[in-house]
């Protein structure tokens, strides 16, 4: 027979069940006096529930002096909170997180009374005063960062984990709480998953056609750059002169973390449909002295939990020394990058100054009175619209009239947006942040680079080469991350200058 506890263990999920919220198919074993009782799970996830989860499955921090010394808590802590979570909707789950946060977080009172200590001791001995900043330190450990250890050592839990953390930077992002103690939780977090997914722990994989067909089609799946349209632009990206190369975890097996796609070419590419598009590579044999640069075409994070977390400059730097080792002679590393946000910003910045009246300062006189005759608009305001209607589609790209006007006007404003737009000091671009960081050297833009709809759409179809010397991307990254000093090519400045010169702004 069964046991009576079971019994109304097993009635009480079946109630669950009938109700609103899913329970967990498993209760909680303990051991008592050498027989097992098993507890009957949470029904419903109002605040009691959540109170009574969190009470049982978040242990109390051990006191310094054991700290040690105090057994783990048990495997089905980590399984119930999961489990739990699981189950609630995006409401509760807000509501359970501000639980966690709040009162399972640090114990403010001990970190007071210890803050005062440590300045009563400043006149003491040396060890003294170690002892009580350690004491302090330990001190300021949330409560709740125990649990989110335990949760990584169980099944599945590091990629619970990184999809928790996935879910509070969309509460942050999407301000639906302020609260301090949901962004600390989130700091924790990524405190946490950056140790875990440290560059040591990483592995590098390259991704072949012969790969595991899951993966295969997760780096489908996952490519934000340039979608892949089908198996067979899957097949092109993964065969002869390209590469593709991801880094995975052993805690996440069968999930490419970050995916870097390479173009072998013979110099640097300026087109992106020559790559993405180039149907003559299929089946051919690699020609070695064809090879002389590697092209990063396509880099993509997989997983919106790692956010923060660096891995992608990592993995660039890890491929530079693969290739470098399959083909010696190569010397030439280059991005061929998107710019996503260049039309918005520029859209933005021609409403202002329509707005403000100095939409005039632009542009000179000459290239307003060619707008003027290539659109058929009135002079002034009449062809500021007209000029911003023209970038808010793609028809200009049809007219070779159109182009030719647009191309030095919209050339020297990218290169502006690019090198002279800031955010606290750092390049606004998000791409162009990355590889600046990286140590690269903002060293092309390219004309009619990507005339797909989502190019012209997000850049007027212009493109930018981040080149990777070697030798220098270490006093780059350095300049850039120190100085905030962004090392651009004669091109780039050129075109920096014309802008300066030709907008009065």
């Amino acid at each position: 027979m069964l046991p009576q506890r079971l019994i109304f263990a097993l009635r009480s999920g079946a109630r669950c069940w009938r109700h609103r919220v899913p329970r967990p198919a498993f209760v909680q074993a303990q051991q008592s006096g050498g027989r097992r009782c098993f507890s009957a799970p949470v029904c419903g996830g109002g605040p009691s529930a959540m109170e009574e989860i969190l009470s049982r499955v978040v242990a109390p921090l051990p006191t310094y002096e054991t700290r040690d010394k105090a057994p783990p808590p048990p495997e089905s802590n980590s399984l119930e909170f999961m489990h739990f979570y699981k189950s609630l909707d995006k409401e509760d789950r807000l509501s359970f997180l501000t639980k966690l946060s709040q009162d399972f977080g640090v114990d403010h009172q001990s970190v007071s009374d210890l803050t005062v200590k440590l300045l009563d001791s400043k006149f003491r001995d040396v060890a003294t005063i170690l002892q009580v900043e350690d004491r302090l330190r330990y001190s300021l450990t949330p409560r709740y960062r125990q649990l989110l250890s335990h949760i990584s050592r169980v099944e599945g839990g590091v990629k619970f984990l990184v999809d928790l953390r996935a879910e509070l930077l969309e509460i942050i992002s999407s301000k639906a709480s302020e609260s301090p103690q949901i962004r600390d939780l989130n700091s924790t977090l990524k405190s946490l998953l950056s140790e875990w997914f440290s560059v040591g722990l990483l592995k590098l994989e390259r991704i072949t056609w012969q790969s595991p067909c899951d993966i295969l089609q997760k780096v489908s799946q996952y490519e934000a750059v340039h979608p892949m349209r089908n198996w067979t632009d899957l097949k092109r990206r993964v065969g002869p002169y390209r590469r593709c190369y991801a880094f995975t975890h052993a805690a996440m097996p069968g999930e490419p973390l970050v995916v870097l796609h390479v173009a072998l070419t013979e110099e640097i590419s300026n087109n992106i449909q020559g790559i993405v598009r180039e149907f003559s590579t299929l089946d051919a044999e690699e020609d070695v002295n064809k090879i002389n640069a590697a092209v990063f075409y396509s880099i993509s994070s997989t997983q919106a939990g790692l956010q923060g977390v660096e891995l992608g400059n990592y993995l660039i730097k890890r491929v530079v020394r693969e290739l470098q080792s399959e083909f010696p002679h190569m010397c030439l590393f280059s991005s061929l990058s998107p710019i996503p946000g260049f039309t918005m910003w520029l859209q933005g910045l021609l409403s202002q100054c329509r707005k403000e009246g100095r939409g005039l300062e632009l542009l000179s006189e000459q290239e307003w009175r060619e707008v003027e005759k290539a659109t058929d608009s009135a002079p002034g305001m009449g062809a500021m619209d007209a000029l911003r209607k023209l970038i808010g589609t793609s028809d200009w790209m049809r007219s070779e009239r159109l182009s030719l006007l647009l191309e030095p006007v919209l050339m020297r404003l990218c290169a502006w947006y690019l090198y002279g737009e800031k955010r606290r000091g750092y390049a606004l671009n998000p791409v162009a942040n990355f590889h600046l960081q990286n140590g690269a050297t903002m060293w092309r833009l390219n004309w009619h680079a990507d005339t797909s709809p989502r190019g012209v759409a997000n850049s007027c179809g212009i493109m930018v080469n981040y080149r990777y010397f070697l030798k220098e991307t270490s006093q780059n990254s350095a300049l850039y991350l120190q100085n905030k000093v962004i090392t651009a090519s004669e091109q780039v400045l050129s075109l920096v200058t014309q802008f300066q010169k030709n907008s009065k702004l």
